[in-house]
């Protein structure tokens, strides 16, 4: 039996609540690393983010901040985009990120997450088509989830709902 559960007098397993939820065992949550790292985030820096609304990039980083996410995009070829300063580097932005969303070739991933390493990044999100099994296990050594080859988007949308219809999961 589980610790946090009790048997009541009548020999039902009573997990300590009132009312008509008493008798049902609680379930342990369990997330996974792309919805912890959705929920713990506010603050997203996007390297790789263009300014072509046509590309991915901008449609990632548009959707995230529409949903509250601050962007910070990282493109030292920009100087602004979806109305924010752009970065030439991780390492110059002035403020702690929280996810760093890799939108590069993957064999460029290893140096941006030395970046997000140094910086303290709590999290490195590699978008789909973006594979590098070095660079995850630098992260994950150095105490940094990690996701890789998925769509930041298209996981919100999942754990989060469907932002056309607005409902919620």
């Amino acid at each position: 039996m589980p610790r946090f559960a009790r048997n009541d007098k009548k020999g039902k397993v009573c997990n300590g609540r009132e009312g008509k939820d008493s008798f049902t065992p609680r379930k342990r949550q369990i997330m996974s690393v792309e919805e912890e790292i959705l929920d713990l985030s506010r603050v997203v820096a996007v390297v790789g983010l263009s300014s072509k609304p046509d590309r991915p990039s901008y449609r990632v980083a548009s959707y995230l901040k529409e949903q509250g996410y601050k962007i910070i995009p990282v493109n030292p070829a920009e100087k602004e985009i979806l109305g924010e300063l752009c970065y030439a580097d991780l390492v110059s932005i002035p403020e702690l990120i929280d996810v760093v969303d890799i939108f590069r070739r993957s064999e460029e991933v290893l140096p941006i997450v030395e970046e997000a390493i140094r910086i303290g990044a709590k999290a490195v999100w590699m978008q789909e088509g973006v594979i590098n099994e070095e660079a995850a296990a630098r992260a994950r050594e150095a105490g940094l989830m990690v996701v890789m080859d998925k769509c930041m988007r298209k996981e919100h949308i999942k754990l989060k709902g469907s932002p056309s219809t607005g409902i919620s999961r």
